[in-house]
């Protein structure tokens, strides 16, 4: 029963999928482009190289000889993981899911164009003349964001003509890999965003876990809660989009669909991660019977998943650093942060800050039924008891 796995991508997903592997036995090899990531502080061996280049990618592949290939992050030259599989590597949860869901221009036009899921109307652009044409089809404001990115980066929301030059420049530099070309999006007046963990196994239907809703900023996330309010006619329409999705790229795992949610308009499709997802971490406040990465390691491993259910309601909040520096993080207040009760902390372990960087989240969790204003709040306010230095 023991796998060997290949974690590409040490992150703070990659960590707690690490944790997850190695309570059922299993032997984890985590690689990512810096030494010290916070998977590599659990994992059984590590590997530091650049995910992009492609030799480098298949020598460590042909090196360690793993069952099993779990790419966490989006900057690894994807298509040689087809070879991978034809050499008889599982690769989580396909070598064809993994490309085009690492790239945008795949994944939404596989959305839009073949499956015909609602989506915002979009272009694409490989110049700063290309975004004015597309901006001034789509109108304003608009969008902007690399193909290939994580975490907001490159994203931007543009209001006149005269920002395009910006969000392009912008756009570029937050652009992860080798990829120059940005997608330009219709606004979308949503009234609230949901990801839909959805679980596909190679045996057993595709299970859905209860919505979470999120709260973003510059695109990056900064608040979660399970459950997400929202009516059963749209979480159906969710569910079926995310089953349409997930069936089309194939293979067995968790992944964090995205959707905006409009009481007028209805469900709009988003994005895909074939992977944990960072808002699914409310998951680890007990809010199920399995969290994210429980759920992504069984059906990695092929193990039954009988059901998911809601065993309370959660709420997250990240814990961001104020300052840069390649020094060491000290944290304060982790006390003061847990003398609430149903509280809990995540402190990641990244071994430098970077203005802004997530560098732990806040856990607070009640009774289903309990009211969700008040567990977000209470959650906020955890979050900020705790100062990195």
């Amino acid at each position: 029963m023991t796998k060997k796995i290949l974690l590409l991508g040490s992150g703070e997903l990659g960590k707690e999928f690490v944790i997850a592997a190695q309570r059922l036995g299993q032997y984890v090899i985590a690689c990512d482009s810096y030494a010290g990531a916070p998977a590599m502080q659990v994992a059984d061996e590590c590997e530091v190289f650049d995910m992009l280049d492609g030799d480098s990618l298949m020598e460590v592949v042909n090196r360690h000889k793993p069952d099993i290939i779990v790419p966490e992050i989006e900057a690894i030259r994807t298509e040689r993981l087809y070879d991978c599989e034809k050499e008889g590597i599982q690769v989580v949860p396909s070598a064809r899911a993994v490309n085009f869901t690492m790239n945008r221009k795949a994944i939404r036009d596989l959305a839009a164009q073949e499956l015909g899921l609602r989506t915002a109307r979009y272009f694409y652009a490989k110049s700063l003349e290309e975004l004015r044409e597309a901006a001034a089809k789509i109108g304003f404001p608009c969008v902007v964001k690399p193909l290939m990115s994580s975490s907001g980066k490159g994203q931007s929301i543009v209001k006149s003509a005269d920002e395009l030059e910006h969000a392009w420049e912008y756009g570029c530099n937050g652009s992860r890999g080798d990829i120059k070309e940005l997608i330009i999006e219709e606004f979308i007046r949503f009234d609230s965003e949901i990801t839909l963990l959805t679980v596909t196994q190679r045996e057993g239907r595709t299970l859905f876990c209860a919505p979470i809703g999120h709260v973003q900023k510059g695109g990056d996330y900064r608040e979660s809660f399970q459950p997400a309010p929202i009516s059963s006619e749209h979480l159906k329409e969710a569910e079926e989009m995310a089953d349409k999705v997930t069936r089309a790229l194939g293979g067995a795992g968790l992944w964090g669909v995205e959707f905006f949610l409009s009481h007028d308009k209805g469900v709009y499709f988003s994005e895909l991660s074939p992977r944990p997802h960072d808002t699914g971490m409310v998951t680890l406040a007990g809010t199920q019977n399995l969290n994210e990465f429980e759920l992504h390691c069984r059906a990695v491993l092929g193990l039954p998943i009988p059901a998911i259910t809601q065993e309370r309601m959660g709420a997250s909040a990240v814990i961001l650093s104020p300052i840069a520096s390649k020094e060491k993080p000290r944290y304060e207040g982790e006390a003061d942060a847990l003398s609430e009760p149903c509280t809990d902390l995540r402190i990641f372990g990244k071994p430098y800050t970077k203005l802004n960087r997530r560098m732990g989240v806040a856990l607070c969790y009640a009774p289903l039924g309990s009211n969700l204003t008040d567990l977000r709040e209470k959650c906020k306010a955890t979050a900020a008891k705790v100062k990195v230095f």
